[in-house]
């Protein structure tokens, strides 16, 4: 059975991870409302990824006879000031939910619960690709300026962000 402490941390992550989620929809709207759909459409993903690392939490509970208990989300950032701002935001976000994340393993580990370990696993690693890949976007926006943002969504559309994806030295899986 899952530690009563680990289990309420695992509550309130959920709870992080939809408002992430909630936050995404935010910066998604700000970038349809500049036109810029392609990054729109990136950040409506990237929602719909916080969205699913918090159903994993909650199936993870579920799974464990833990108890669950959905608390309430605070409303995102409403407004932004430009590209950079709003990208800058959501890497702050990611390097909170890092912390967050990071909260949970120590936790897992201080309880010798070796199931989370395990588990949590897998949001540590994701949450290396997903920290790579914000910065690489934070860094792509400043270089093109708030006036070439067109071109931040043409690399986009070209083929992505090249952020870390496990594989080896060149960027190829084994």
């Amino acid at each position: 059975m899952i530690h009563q402490e680990l289990n309420g941390a695992i509550n309130s992550q959920i709870v992080n991870e939809l408002a992430a989620s909630n936050s995404y929809l935010a910066v998604a709207a700000y970038f349809d409302s500049l036109g810029l759909k392609v990054l729109s459409n990136h950040f409506f993903k990237q929602s719909s990824e916080e969205r699913m690392h918090a159903l994993k939490l909650m199936r993870y509970l579920l799974d464990v006879n833990g108890d669950l208990q959905l608390g309430a989300i605070p409303s995102p950032r409403g407004e932004f000031h430009s590209a950079e701002d709003a990208i800058q935001h959501s890497l702050a976000q990611e390097i909170q939910t890092t912390k967050q994340i990071n909260g949970l393993m120590a936790l897992a580990h201080r309880h010798e619960d070796y199931a989370s370990i395990s588990f949590l696993k897998w949001f540590v690693d994701e949450q290396v690709e997903e920290q790579a890949s914000m910065n690489e976007l934070l860094l792509l926006v400043r270089q093109a300026g708030p006036n070439n943002l067109l071109l931040v969504e043409e690399r986009l559309m070209r083929g992505g962000l090249a952020s870390y994806d496990g594989g080896d030295e060149d960027g190829k899986e084994d």
